[in-house]
């Protein structure tokens, strides 16, 4: 089986998003975020904006593969109306790094459990509909230590296979960095292993 080395993410915030039901207007937003003190930042940010907002429902996904970390908050409304309903809208998307937050202000008029499901469901997914959602790819990182001899041994199968330097530090004594999709990882772990005087490591071992 093949491994599933890419997700879908957005690099930039969405345009604000309006839905309106008897008089209770929701706005939708998408936010990308890679930790918990993003999507805290963010929350505030929105608090300040919209002060008199009566809920601030969200929900959110941390991770570029399974498992995936999420929460969903109904921030005062009934349980499961809020945050689920928004969580819904980004497993449908199959997006990850994203905060959705949808902000209500009450019209007068109770929705009932099924309005708010509706209302805070097509807030997230009209937030999604006009953000910019991106293909990545799951990279692992090595670094290669070699001798300046070794040089052109180590460059000739970076460009046969096409890598990607991220980190050079050509001296006597030389460091390159290259980034490796996931599925072709273990490939060019072993090639590179198997070279004499070339040395391979993960930087997830070293950090």
């Amino acid at each position: 089986m093949e491994i599933k080395d890419t997700y879908k993410t957005i690099d930039v915030a969405s345009e604000e998003v309006l839905f309106k039901d008897r008089n209770s207007k929701f706005f939708g937003y998408a936010f990308p975020v890679s930790n918990e003190a993003d999507i805290k930042k963010h929350l505030e940010a929105l608090k300040k904006s919209h002060h008199t907002a009566r809920h601030w429902c969200y929900a959110w996904q941390l991770g570029k593969s399974e498992p995936f970390r999420f929460r969903a908050n109904d921030d005062g409304e009934p349980s499961n109306s809020a945050g689920m309903p928004i969580y819904g809208q980004i497993q449908s998307f199959d997006v990850t790094n994203i905060l959705i937050v949808v902000v209500r202000y009450f019209g007068g008029t109770k929705l009932g459990v099924g309005g708010l499901i509706n209302a805070y469901r097509t807030g997230a997914q009209m937030a999604l509909e006009v953000a910019d959602i991106k293909e990545k790819t799951i990279n692992i990182d090595y670094l290669l230590i070699f001798d300046y001899k070794n040089m052109n041994k180590v460059m000739r199968v970076i460009k046969e296979r096409n890598l990607n330097i991220t980190a050079q530090q050509l001296e006597m004594d030389c460091r390159i960095t290259i980034s490796v999709r996931q599925k072709d990882a273990q490939q060019i772990f072993d090639l590179f292993t198997n070279m004499y005087e070339i040395q391979i490591k993960s930087l997830e071992e070293i950090v």
